[in-house]
């Protein structure tokens, strides 16, 4: 609602969807489908994250790899579907791969312990992210390429019509074995945004689709594959057709993928 207000549409339905890595992807999913439904006529998504105020710098595991971010589209009526429907999931019984360093009724029963304590002695601390990263990666070798054929399976085009692939930036080997166990041709650019933004979570995707189109590693109207993946465990994917290349725009004139 804060969001709604600030850009001048105050009185709209606002609302978060927290699904972490993968967050861009579900509510690309949802504004897709709620449009498809008339419930909607234009949707704003916007993935955003401020990693840096649950990461420990001195954390190895985390600390190098989070960024912050914010990226968005607007998904519209369109006479031809561009945005397939989405595929998603979650493994919860490898959730604790990504996690925090508290369970929150316990953060919250020790801080309350320890609020007349001097800083400097406060036992709690912050609550940070923690991570398995060897674990994460091995969850993502077995279940990543499945959830891509599975993408394109549900959209119902060949791995030789994806010109553009667009991976949650969370980790450049990942993102290249996605690239060979899906069969994608060379020449198909793949994101690789990471290395100057970090992982941004929910704002990877939306911000390294904008780094490819201004950039000219990509092009307006191309058919694209996108996966975000990450806390929960949890996933989603959908092919799309990639929206112009970014430029100074108002919010009458809508830049997102076509609903």
């Amino acid at each position: 609602p804060i969001v709604a207000y600030d850009i001048g549409l105050n009185g709209i339905p606002a609302f978060d969807v927290a699904a972490g890595c993968g967050g861009f992807g579900y509510g690309l999913g949802i504004a897709a489908d709620t449009i498809r439904a008339g419930s909607a006529e234009y949707v704003l998504v916007v993935g955003v994250e401020t990693m840096s105020v649950v990461m420990d710098p001195t954390d190895r595991d985390t600390a190098f790899i989070f960024g912050d971010g914010a990226g968005a589209v607007v998904v519209g009526p369109s006479r031809e579907n561009g945005i397939s429907p989405t595929v998603w999931g979650s493994d919860g019984e490898n959730a604790e791969a990504i996690g925090q360093n508290w369970d929150i009724p316990d953060y919250m029963d020790r801080a309350q312990e320890y609020q007349h304590m001097a800083p400097e002695t406060d036992p709690v601390g912050r609550m940070v992210v923690t991570m398995q990263g060897p674990r994460v990666f091995r969850w993502a070798a077995i279940t990543l390429p499945k959830a891509l054929s599975t993408v394109l399976e549900t959209s119902g085009v060949g791995i030789d019509d994806i010109e553009v692939f667009v991976p949650h930036q969370a980790n450049a080997r990942i993102n290249e074995l996605m690239k060979k166990n899906l069969g994608l041709a060379d020449h198909v650019p793949v994101a690789n945004d990471i290395e100057n933004t970090g992982n941004t979570s929910a704002a990877s995707i939306p911000l390294a689709m904008e780094e490819m189109l201004a950039t000219g590693k990509a092009k307006g109207g191309q058919t694209a594959l996108l996966l975000g993946f990450g806390a929960g465990l949890s996933y989603a994917g959908a092919v799309v057709t990639l929206p112009p290349e970014p430029v100074e725009t108002s919010l009458k004139q809508p830049t997102g993928p076509a609903g």
